[in-house]
């Protein structure tokens, strides 16, 4: 089976990721400097790219949703997937133990360093901490998230060409050089950043399980403990990724989605249930009310004279857009794999609204419960995160629940749970990625070979504190990606319209004859 593998694609991903980590394992100190000033540079020179492309990638999808694109089926079948299912694995893949991390404890850095000029810990920036990280984890990040699937599914399901590749979705914009060296470059940029992305989710996800673990047991939170954790979140994700798309990623993402749902529902319950339903209902408000206002806030006068730049879109708003079209990509693969028998007008407002509702929720309970916890003074979120880090102010968040010696046991398993369903669908789309031909699911070596690739490489990072580093030099190495998705976009709609205006003139030809 290995005339199956496009092994230009598969050698030439792992050829650039050992080209960015080698020197910075070499020369980690330089090589971070390096990657961290040209992130600067890229996100302060063309921010107002990314937030352009932010907005107008939403307001597109919107119109596709609702005009004659929208009625599109993929497939002749019916939906392979309940829609709750449907739901739970595209929620699972694209946000990952994240939404744990910054659900919990996002709030509290808008809290002390406030967007628009408002002044840190007042009443001002009590409104802006809410409502920010519904934001940036809101609509148009699971609109940038949803575009990319709109073209890989046509192709897959109305062509009928069974390869899950970027490139090929593409091809109607570049023709046939979709087969040739442009092909390739786009596949491995897209394939570097999932593998450098990936670092993140293991840099937060694994110090927040050894803080959890910290507080159950007392053992020390040791690099040997942080291996061990990342073993076993390995081992769950391959094993998940080998058995496959329906029982294994499907199986894991369900018990993900009702994990999720009893802890959310428990700290609604216990906790401050009005102020956390009231402070949700505010900050939806106050996001439907200034919602153009922060996807297009800059500060192009705040480095003018006596002005001070606050850096705020750039290391926030401008980050956030940056790294959702680093997994844009990944998670328009699978969309589009699991997406069989539904509408295009399905796809869209099915990944923004169930995606988004997801968050909200994570946002709305986790953090406005740290955020309840932080203004009445029964525990001092902001300064256990200045003094000890992120890790221990969320645990100690969670600590404050009732139970909370079961509570914690839950949030670690469901941090795992996270870890791994974004792992075992990101070694399945990896694998999906290098191969030829994709009749029903990639080979299982395969997909077993990029499971462990996608762990063990930011492991050796961790070991040696470059993977910082790593994160940054995906993002950057997405940015070709923020040209990709116009591309992509035309592809769509170039493919789409000429197959309706193919079967529009059917009717007329049977008439005339």
């Amino acid at each position: 089976m290995k005339y199956l593998i496009d092994w230009p694609t598969f050698i030439g991903a792992l050829v650039i990721l050992f080209g960015v980590t080698i020197p910075l394992i070499l020369f980690p100190e330089q090589g971070e400097a390096f990657v961290l000033s040209l992130n600067r540079l890229i996100t302060e020179n063309f921010g107002v790219l990314y937030l352009v492309m932010g907005l107008v990638v939403f307001i597109f999808l919107m119109y596709i949703a609702f005009s004659k694109y929208g009625q599109i089926k993929m497939g002749n079948q019916d939906p392979e997937f309940s829609t709750a299912s449907w739901a739970a694995m595209m929620f699972c893949a694209g946000i990952g133990s994240s939404i744990l991390y910054w659900g919990t404890i996002e709030w509290a850095y808008y809290y002390t360093s406030p967007p628009f000029g408002a002044k840190p810990m007042s009443q001002e920036a009590i409104k802006w901490a809410a409502t920010y990280g519904m934001f940036h984890w809101g609509p148009i990040a699971w609109a940038i998230y949803c575009l990319p699937a709109l073209p890989i599914a046509y192709f897959y399901y109305k062509k009928k060409r069974p390869i899950l590749k970027i490139s090929e979705a593409c091809r109607p914009v570049i023709g046939r050089y979709a087969d040739g060296w442009a092909g390739k470059v786009i596949d491995i940029l897209f394939m570097f950043g999932l593998l450098g992305g990936a670092g993140t989710t293991l840099a937060m996800g694994t110090p927040l399980i050894a803080s959890g673990l910290n507080k159950m047991t007392g053992l020390e939170e040791s690099m040997t403990m942080k291996t061990i954790i990342l073993f076993v979140c390995t081992v769950v994700f391959a094993i998940s990724s080998y058995s496959g798309l329906r029982k294994g990623i499907k199986v894991l993402s369900d018990v993900n989605l009702w994990l999720s749902i009893g802890l959310l529902a428990f700290i609604f319950v216990v906790g401050p249930t009005i102020f956390m339903a009231e402070t949700t209902v505010s900050s939806l408000g106050i996001l439907f009310d200034h919602f153009f206002r922060m996807s297009t806030w800059l500060e192009p006068f705040n480095n003018l004279g006596p002005f001070e730049r606050t850096g705020f879109p750039e290391g926030w708003t401008v980050f956030y857009w940056a790294w959702w079209l680093v997994y844009a990509p990944f998670i328009g693969l699978f969309v589009a794999k699991i997406s069989a028998g539904r509408t295009v007008k399905e796809i869209i407002l099915g990944t923004i609204f169930y995606g988004t509702i997801g968050c909200v929720l994570f946002f709305g309970i986790l953090g406005n419960f740290g955020l309840y916890l932080e203004l009445t003074g029964q525990y001092s979120v902001v300064q256990v995160l200045q003094e000890q880090g992120a890790p221990a102010a969320i645990i100690g968040t969670i600590s404050q629940l009732p139970l909370s010696e079961l509570v914690i046991p839950v949030f670690l398993l469901l941090a795992i749970i996270f870890l791994s369903t974004t792992f075992d669908s990101g070694s399945y789309i990896l694998a999906s990625v290098v191969q030829k031909k994709v009749d029903d699911e990639p080979l299982r070596w395969n997909r077993l070979f990029w499971a462990f690739a996608l762990s063990l490489l930011p492991v050796t990072l961790m070991y040696i504190g470059g993977l910082s580093a790593l994160q940054t030099a995906s993002i950057v190495a997405g940015f070709p990606l923020l040209f990709l998705t116009w591309i992509l976009g035309v592809s769509f709609v170039r493919a789409a319209r000429k197959d309706l205006e193919k079967l529009a003139t059917i009717p007329s030809k049977k008439q005339a004859s």
